[in-house]
């Protein structure tokens, strides 16, 4: 994906997350149009309807979008920038709803299985390479 792209995501997904009580706030509102003015996407017209609530999204489309921007190897990075820019939206209203609390716990709880998962083919990796070294070392 293009860092425009990914962009453009991310601002679907904040749009999204501020849906999942079913009403964006008017902290949320202000909040959003911010970042989509600084982002140069307000006037970009796959979000321009979101942005002024046109229409609504459903949480899953949101998660559809969250999937889309982390994609099959999410980096640390992709995941940081999403759970900051999540906590961002969430805080600004200083309330968080049940919905958008639940949310970030499971991209949270997805980022600490990925995390484990690497480590884990890190250490199988790192244990074969030490056998191979052995085998070698005891052929010479």
């Amino acid at each position: 994906m293009t860092t425009n792209s990914n962009t453009k995501t991310l601002v679907k997904i904040l749009i999204g997350a501020a849906w999942l009580d079913g009403k964006i706030q008017p902290e949320e509102r202000r909040y959003l149009q911010q970042v989509a003015r600084a982002k140069n996407l307000a006037d970009d017209p796959e979000i321009r309807p979101l942005l002024n609530e046109l229409r609504t999204v459903q949480p899953a489309e949101c998660y559809e979008w969250i999937q889309a921007y982390l994609g099959d190897r999410p980096s640390e990075t992709a995941y940081q920038s999403l759970i900051e820019a999540i906590s961002g939206l969430i805080y600004s209203d200083g309330d968080v709803a049940v919905e958008e609390a639940k949310l970030l716990n499971k991209i949270e709880s997805s980022h600490s299985e990925e995390t484990e998962h690497r480590s884990i083919h890190n250490s199988a990796i790192q244990a074969i390479q030490k056998l191979y070294r052995r085998w070698v070392e005891a052929q010479s």
